[in-house]
Order: C-alpha cells, then sequence, then structure tokens
C-alpha cells in the first residue's frame, strides 16, 4: 500500500473528504445512502463520470448497511409489500450499470435526477398515516416504481431511495418508518446490483486509493448518523441546506451540458 500517495489524495481532496462525511451522517440518519449529494460532489472533480457513478454506489452500500441492519432488527420491513418494488428494480439497476452511455448523456440524467432529489429533499414530502385503514396497495405500481428507478439508478449511480420516499409517500404507501426502512434496504439491493452492472461494462475503471478513502469516510458517517439520528441539528434545516447544494450542482451541470 501507498501511503504517501494516501496522504496526498486526501491532502488535495480535504475538502471532499469533510463533504462526504457530513453527508453521510445526514443521510443514514434517515435512512438513506446519500448517493445523489456523493454525485453531485464528485461531479465538482476532474475524475471521469464512470469513477463518479461507482464511488458513489460504493458509498451508498457502506452507508446503508447499517441502517439497513437496524430498521430489520427493529422489525420495520414488510417484505409483502417490499418484494414488488425490488423484483424489477434490482435487474433493471443490473442492466442500467451496464449500459455504455455517452458522457454528455449521464450529465444530463445526473443533472434531472439531482434537481428532481433537490426539490424532494427541500419540500420534505412526508405523509401522516400511521394507521393500516389508510393505505393504498398496488402491486402493479409499485413494480412500476421499482423497475423505474431502478434502471435510472444504475445508469446515474444512486440508490434511488431519493425518488422512492417520496412516491410512497404521496401515495400513502405506509408508516415513515416503514418507508424509511423500505428506502434503505431499495438503495443497498439497487446499489449492489447496479455496481455489479458497472464492474461487467469493459469500460469500468476507478481510483482505487481515492475510493478507498471515501469509503472509510462515509462508514465511520454512516455509523454516526444510524446512532444519533442527527438529533444536534434540525434534519429539516440540513436536508434543506443540502437541496440547494444540489440544486446548485444539478443546475450547473444542466446549463453546461443541455441547455
Amino acid at each position: 500500500m501507498d501511503y504517501q500517495l494516501i496522504i496526498d489524495l486526501t491532502t488535495t481532496y480535504w475538502w471532499l473528504v469533510l463533504l462526504f462525511l457530513f453527508v453521510a451522517i445526514l443521510y443514514s440518519s434517515v435512512g438513506f445512502g446519500g448517493g445523489s449529494s456523493y454525485l453531485a460532489l464528485l461531479a465538482l472533480t476532474t475524475l471521469s463520470f464512470t469513477e463518479i457513478r461507482s464511488i458513489s454506489l460504493m458509498c451508498n452500500i457502506v452507508v446503508v448497511i447499517g441502517g439497513t441492519h437496524i430498521f430489520a432488527r427493529s422489525g420495520h420491513f414488510n417484505w409483502k409489500k417490499i418484494i414488488p418494488l425490488v423484483l424489477f428494480s434490482v435487474p433493471m439497476a443490473f442492466i442500467g450499470g451496464y449500459l455504455k452511455i455517452s458522457q454528455s448523456l449521464f450529465f444530463i440524467l445526473l443533472g434531472f435526477s439531482l434537481l428532481i432529489a433537490a426539490l424532494s429533499m427541500f419540500f420534505n414530502f412526508k405523509n401522516k398515516v400511521e394507521s393500516d385503514e389508510f393505505y393504498q396497495k398496488s402491486s402493479v405500481r409499485d413494480v412500476f416504481f421499482g423497475g423505474g428507478i431502478g434502471l435510472l439508478s444504475g445508469m446515474v449511480g444512486i440508490g434511488g431511495g431519493i425518488f422512492l420516499a417520496p412516491l410512497l409517500h404521496l401515495t400513502k404507501w405506509d408508516t415513515s418508518k416503514k418507508i424509511a426502512a423500505t428506502a434503505s434496504f431499495f438503495i443497498l439491493v439497487n446499489s449492489i446490483s447496479g455496481l455489479l452492472g458497472q464492474i461487467t461494462n469493459p469500460e469500468f475503471s476507478i481510483n482505487y486509493e481515492l475510493t478507498g478513502i471515501l469509503l472509510v469516510i462515509v462508514f465511520i458517517g454512516g455509523q454516526i448518523g444510524s446512532r444519533i439520528g442527527a438529533q444536534l441539528v434540525s434534519q429539516l434545516f440540513l436536508k434543506r441546506a443540502t437541496a440547494i447544494l444540489i440544486a446548485y450542482v444539478a443546475i450547473t451541470i444542466l446549463n453546461k451540458y443541455f441547455f
């Protein structure tokens, strides 16, 4: 292991390391992986878009493993409702990760995805339903949601929870805790599937040293966030502040590659 290279990379990307730590703490406290924010931050670097996708998914996996375990131990999973969501999302995420796309298409998809994610975070969509009598079950709808989000997730490099959770809240799918648990599991399996799709793509490449540093950082942040639940600062304030950053990056990307 080249320790001097690791020190040099940490020094060069110190701002990225600190922001990744912050994002991991914030997102893990609410059951998300942070893929949208990782992508936004990585888009500000000179890394290739193939590396950006892979690093984001790896960080997602590291962060949500802890949250998924905690949710499972607390009994917040309703597998009969989760299975239709992931039935097609997992293979579609693999296909999305494997697809060969151009750099311009990637950044256009990324820009719109980040913009939607920013709006979702800023307006903090929630439902107040806490009783089964209000739930609207539809396996066909869940399969459609899961498959579409899974494909986009694999192509862009996110887990998809930032898109899934608002949809589930708006359709009164379940209680807030169960939606958070479902989003965590959804992110985990789609991130793994999307990453596997990318790895099998002949164009796959990654900076292993920088990736290793960021994975360690988000693991630490994920452990902190899963336990403290961001109790020291208002979650709504943090989410809206992060949403503004994501929106800024999204508009910058779209202005360069789309408009």
